[in-house]
């Protein structure tokens, strides 16, 4: 029995030391297994914004932020909020804005700021070095969105309403927070040199020049709920970046174009609808150039169909919610879709510019008082030059010039075109016309 006994106990002496090395050795993954990491390629574009002015120098570092998340196949790689960090790696002349600010007595040599990022620091503090491409359409965006149609009225109650909003905002520019800088920034572009800055808000959407592995941390960044967004019924929220420069100088009525879908989309059962990385396919339907005398540019696109990476092709009824715009542009959608520049009051402006350049003949003993009402159009030189010359014709000959050009921005040049450069991120409400996605 003792023998026996003996037996017994060295074969679960065996078995027990069998599976200490079978756990050590057979399954190393489940004791040491480490998250596998995310790498983000240079076909991912990143939308990073300055929170804040910067001067306008080589070598500035900037500290931004990113405006969208990332996603790799599906998973969250970079949560939006996270820091992007770069500077200026070198400056090119604005040639067009020179000479158009020239005309009205400011000589600033201005520049265009070439700008390069190279470390991402992720919200859980560690850091990710990058190489960026090199950036220049660095630009105060807007969010565009369609308003609710509205009754259109004569050209006079257009310009009562646009005078009414230019009314508007004028009290909030003295009533908004920030109204300091804001002043002190007209009197800088009243002066013949000022210094340059980068504007606060201004955002660039640069590509990786090096495809980079992002570590997901703990917990994994893909369980984040905040992207899953549940669609009502069929429903869906797009978000994309065009593929190409959409332009109504260039573009074509039935031209064809690309978006990039950079965000999945999940239905209310959480299941994958809509993957990133699929097109979505839209069509021209109208598109003018802008011409002489002030007419608008006008550019207006659809949606058509959906391609899933693994080739299916869904049709969908999309309308667009929203797209990222040029800030300085001024531009307006519609709600029928329809983009164009914002209309402009073109009858204030010239009309005011007249009637106080007509100071400068009146027959008073205020000659400077006169001067300098009447000398507008020229930044700081025209009124100085309307005080000191002690001149009617003088003074008034600066507040014509000041209204001629009114009258040549407003009425005579060319209208501006509609332009929406590749990696222009938008919005997109859609509803397929068939079967779910998810069957297929």
């Amino acid at each position: 029995m003792a023998k026996k006994k003996n037996k017994a106990g060295d074969s679960w002496e065996w078995i027990t030391r069998l599976s200490g090395l079978i756990c050590l050795f057979g399954f190393p993954g489940l004791l040491f297994a480490q998250p596998k990491s995310i790498q983000v390629t240079s076909r991912v574009p990143l939308a990073v914004q300055l929170p804040q002015h910067a001067p306008m120098k080589v070598g500035q570092p900037l500290d931004c932020r990113l405006l969208y998340p990332v996603y790799v196949d599906n998973q969250l790689a970079i949560p939006a909020g996270s820091l992007v960090r770069g500077d200026i790696v070198r400056l090119e002349p604005d040639r067009s804005r020179r000479m158009h600010s020239r005309f009205r007595g400011d000589f600033t040599p201005f520049h265009v700021p070439v700008v390069q990022f190279n470390e991402l620091v992720l919200p859980d503090g560690s850091k990710e070095p990058i190489v960026s491409e090199p950036a220049t359409h660095g630009i105060p965006i807007l969010r565009l969105s369609p308003p609710p149609a509205r009754p259109r009225g004569g050209f006079l109650a257009q310009q009562w309403d646009l005078a009414r909003d230019k009314g508007k905002e004028i009290g909030r520019f003295f009533t908004a927070p920030g109204r300091g800088d804001r002043l002190v920034q007209v009197f800088y572009h009243q002066l013949p040199y000022h210094p340059e800055r980068i504007e606060s808000a201004t955002t660039w959407t640069v590509n990786l020049a090096q495809p980079v592995d992002i570590k997901p941390s703990d917990p994994a960044p893909q369980a984040d709920p905040v992207v899953s967004r549940e669609q009502k019924g069929e429903e869906w929220q797009l978000h994309a970046y065009l593929e190409e420069t959409l332009s109504s100088a260039k573009q074509k009525p039935g031209d064809t174009f690309q978006a990039w879908i950079s965000e999945p989309v999940f239905n209310t059962d959480h299941e994958l609808v809509v993957p990133e990385g699929s097109l979505l396919v839209g069509e021209i339907t109208k598109a003018k150039a802008g011409r002489s005398f002030g007419r608008q540019g006008r550019l207006r696109f659809r949606f058509r169909e959906i391609r899933l990476p693994g080739g299916f092709v869904e049709p969908v009824h999309a309308n667009l919610t929203g797209i990222d715009s040029l800030k300085s542009a001024n531009l307006q959608v519609d709600a029928e879709g329809e983009v164009q520049p914002q209309p402009r009051n073109r009858i204030t402006a010239p009309l005011v510019l007249a009637l106080l350049a007509s100071r400068g003949f009146d027959q008073d003993d205020n000659k400077q008082l006169n001067g300098a009402v009447a000398a507008n159009g020229f930044g700081i030189i025209g009124r100085v030059a309307g005080i000191v010359a002690s001149s009617r014709n003088v003074a008034a000959g600066i507040g014509v010039y000041g209204a001629a050009l009114a009258i040549f921005d407003l009425w005579l040049a060319p209208g501006k075109d509609v332009v929406f450069v590749k990696s222009t991120r938008i919005e997109v409400t859609t509803t397929p016309a068939r079967s779910p996605l998810t069957a297929h």
